[in-house]
């Protein structure tokens, strides 16, 4: 899949700056890494419409995240 996705990641002073565009298989790896978990806000243009929502909020990547992280499974 070709979607452009961003995260905001956060820096100095609690400052955030977005990261990307990432495609998707970049997206799914810094999921493994836990480099984004399911608060961390993402976008894409055609998935989230351009909004900033949180991950756990996009299906196929919370479903990566539970699959890659099944210690944090409640």
């Amino acid at each position: 899949m070709s979607t452009d996705w961003f995260f905001l990641k956060k820096g100095w002073f609690g400052k955030s700056h977005a990261v990307g565009p990432l495609n998707e298989p970049d997206l799914l790896l810094r999921i493994d890494r836990g480099e984004i978990a399911p608060e961390t806000l993402v976008q894409s243009e055609s998935k989230t419409r351009g909004r900033w929502v949180p991950m756990d909020r996009v299906g196929p990547a919370i479903k990566h995240y539970r699959k890659s992280h099944p210690e944090s499974i409640n």
